[in-house]
C-alpha cells in the first residue's frame, strides 16, 4: 500500500551531534522527548548512543521507560518532569535520573526511593520548571548531601543572540550555583552558539540534531515522499478542492497527494508551498484538507509516483515561517500515518 514516507538520515543526526558537541567543547548529551521530535526514539537514540551519547533527556518518565528498552542500561536518562506523583515505580524499573523541580518533588522522591538517582531543575527566568531562587536557597542544604547528579536550567531565549535574557538567566545560574561541586547544564541548541561560557558541563542539544534551526549548520536529517493518488486535467475555470480558494485560469494538470492536516501539514500552508519532483518545484493549489492536497504538476514531463516535501529550498524552518510556527512544531507534528524509514 503506497503510504507517505519519512526517511530519516542517521549519519546526518549524528555528524549534528558530533557538531554541536565540538562547538561546546563540554560533555554533549541528547534531547529526544516527543519520540525524538517525531523522528522515532528508538532508532535515532542508538544511533546517538553509537556516536558516543551517554546522556539523554525526555520529557516524561513514559518516555524514559521507553527509551530504556530501545538503549539499555548503560546511558543515564533524565526526565524533565521530574518524580510525579505515580511515577515512582516506572523511575525504579527504568533507573531513571528525575529532575526534582520543586520541594514536593523531592519530598515524594526521598520518601519513596531514599537512595535513588536524582537531579535538581533550577528556575532562572522562564518560569516554566524548577525551583526560583528562595525555594533552591531554603532546599539545598537538604538536597545536596544526597549527591545530586546533575544541576540544571533553561534558557528561555537563546534562539535569540541578542537577547539580554540570555546574559541574565546565565548570571542568576551561577549565582544559584557557583559554589557547587555538582555537574552543571544550562544551554540547548541555541544555548551551545552563545558560547563557551554557557557550556557549563553538559550540554543538552536537542532540534538542532534533527536539522532545525537555530542551528544553520545543522545537515537535514529528514525527507518526506508523499505518494501521488491520482492525476488529472481540469480547464480554465475549474476548481481545486474545498471553498473553490484555488481556480485554474488555463488548462492545468492537477496531481492529489495523499498528505492533509491530519499528517501535520496544517492547513494555513494552503497554496503557500511547493512539493517537489527532484529540484522541480511543483505548487500546492487548493486548501489542504484532512487526507488530501492538490499539486500542479503541468510542468512536468513525467509522471512521478511520489513528491518530496522538503528540498535544499524549503526546509522545516522555511515550511514554519509560512505556517507562523517554528520547525519544532513541523517535525513533531509528524503522525504515525507515515512509514519511517532509516539510513545509516
Amino acid at each position: 500500500m503506497a503510504q507517505a514516507k519519512l526517511i530519516i538520515d542517521l549519519g546526518a543526526l549524528r555528524a549534528n551531534w558530533r557538531s554541536l558537541a565540538q562547538k561546546s567543547g563540554t560533555s554533549c548529551a541528547a534531547v529526544v522527548k516527543a519520540n525524538a521530535y517525531g523522528l522515532g526514539v528508538g532508532p535515532t537514540s542508538l544511533a546517538l548512543a553509537h556516536e558516543g551519547a551517554r546522556d539523554f533527556f525526555v520529557a516524561s518518565a513514559e518516555e524514559g521507560a521507553e527509551l530504556r528498552q530501545a538503549l539499555g542500561f548503560e546511558v543515564k536518562v533524565y526526565v524533565f518532569s521530574g518524580h510525579m506523583d505515580g511515577d515512582t515505580s516506572v523511575i525504579k524499573d527504568a533507573k531513571l535520573i528525575p529532575l526534582l523541580n520543586s520541594t514536593k518533588q523531592a519530598v515524594r522522591h526521598f520518601e519513596s526511593l531514599p537512595s535513588h538517582p536524582f537531579g535538581v531543575q533550577l528556575d532562572t527566568g522562564m518560569n516554566r520548571l524548577g525551583m526560583e531562587p528562595e525555594e533552591w536557597a531554603a532546599t539545598q542544604s537538604f538536597l545536596l548531601p544526597q549527591n545530586p547528579q546533575l544541576i540544571m536550567s533553561h534558557l528561555a531565549c537563546a534562539d535569540d543572540r541578542k537577547s539580554a535574557a540570555n546574559a541574565q538567566q546565565l548570571a542568576l545560574f551561577r549565582e544559584m550555583t557557583h559554589t557547587l561541586n555538582v555537574p552543571k547544564s544550562l544551554s540547548a541548541t541555541g544555548g551551545i552558539l552563545l558560547g563557551s561560557e554557557y557550556a557549563f558541563d553538559m550540554v543538552r542539544p536537542g532540534i538542532g540534531l534533527y536539522g532545525g534551526l537555530p542551528f544553520d549548520a545543522a545537515r537535514p536529517v529528514v525527507q518526506a515522499q508523499i505518494p501521488i493518488i491520482q492525476t488529472r486535467h481540469i480547464e480554465a475555470g475549474e476548481w481545486v478542492g474545498y471553498g473553490q480558494t484555488y481556480v485554474a485560469n488555463t488548462a492545468r494538470k492537477i496531481a492529489t497527494l495523499q498528505l492533509g492536516y491530519a499528517d501535520g501539514l496544517q492547513r494555513i500552508l494552503s497554496q503557500k508551498i511547493n512539493l517537489f519532483h527532484n529540484d522541480t518545484p511543483c505548487p500546492l493549489v487548493g486548501r489542504i484538507s484532512m487526507d488530501m492536497i492538490g499539486v500542479d504538476v503541468t510542468h512536468l514531463t513525467e509522471e512521478p509516483k511520489y513528491l518530496n516535501l522538503f528540498h535544499a529550498t524549503q526546509s522545516i524552518d522555511t515550511i514554519a515561517n509560512h505556517a507562523q510556527t517554528i520547525g519544532y512544531e513541523i517535525l513533531t507534528s509528524f503522525g504515525s500515518r507515515y512509514r519511517r524509514s532509516y539510513r545509516a
